[in-house]
């Protein structure tokens, strides 16, 4: 698809005061893109606001209220008169078995990362309708790669990319183009924190090279702002990921669940330990 330059874009973004999201929000303000940080961390904004020059605005969200996303949105639109681009990239990540994680740590997963995508989503569409703009979400290798420990994650961007999916289809010959963002393991304080569990870094080193490195913030950002202004369909990165995208249908084989399936014993040992 055609570059849509970014100067003069309205792009909205979840989850937008840290990780990906700020750092693709600061890329984009640079083009000249007016980039709309939503965020529960009211600290956090405040820090991405003083530190992005040109930035459009700012707003405390919690995603999985969704009158709280139509307020939001429309406060958006009456402030910048449009949106352009809405990224849902808002996520949580909790790791081990289902059985040795906190009441409701599960069900928060699945909250914010899939209906709170929703919720901004259906909450945007009528100004992205209107611009004849992008949908975007972040669904993770996690959504075709699925791992031990990471039920609720990958049940969630499982369910995201299906949701990206059904509605690109859903919105042919609107003009609106849908992305999936498939990211791998990137050294966000969401992975980083977990290096700290010895049972998510056992599981990082069961995999084989190259499927569990990390990759840094920097190293993606690029694909991300690229992934935007092309309006693509898919963007990987890693783009070794491709491969897991493509041999989808034999990944839950016994062949190559060898290595987890190895390596889950520990992961609920440790689990259980912690």
């Amino acid at each position: 698809m055609t570059a849509q330059p970014l100067h003069g874009q309205v792009i909205v973004i979840t989850g937008g005061a840290g990780g990906l999201g700020v750092a693709t929000a600061r890329v984009c303000a640079e083009h000249g893109a007016m980039v709309v940080l939503l965020d529960r961390d009211a600290d956090a904004l405040a820090r991405a606001e003083s530190s992005i020059p040109g930035l459009g605005s700012t707003h405390v969200l919690d995603v999985t209220d969704r009158a709280a996303c139509v307020r939001v949105i429309d406060e958006v639109v009456a402030r910048h008169g449009r949106i352009d681009v809405v990224w849902a990239n808002a996520g949580v990540s909790v790791f081990g078995p289902i059985d040795a994680l906190a009441d409701g740590e599960w069900q928060r997963v699945i909250d914010i990362n899939l209906i709170g995508a929703h919720n901004i989503v259906r909450a945007g569409l009528r100004p992205i309708l209107a611009s004849r703009g992008y949908i975007a979400m972040t669904c993770s290798w996690a959504s075709f790669a699925h791992q031990p420990g990471h039920s609720a994650y990958a049940a969630a961007k499982a369910g995201l990319e299906a949701f990206a999916d059904s509605l690109r289809l859903e919105l042919a010959g609107t003009g609106v183009a849908v992305g999936a963002f498939h990211p791998g393991w990137i050294d966000t304080a969401m992975v980083t924190g977990k290096l700290e569990q010895p049972a998510f870094a056992a599981l990082l080193r069961a995999l084989p090279a190259p499927f569990g490195t990390v990759s840094t913030v920097d190293a993606i950002t690029p694909h991300l702002v690229s992934a935007i202004e092309r309006r693509v369909a898919r963007m990987i990165y890693p783009r070794v990921g491709w491969a897991l995208l493509a041999g989808r249908a034999v990944l839950q084989t016994s062949v190559f669940t060898r290595r987890s399936r190895t390596v889950a014993p520990e992961i609920r040992r440790l689990s259980e330990h912690r």
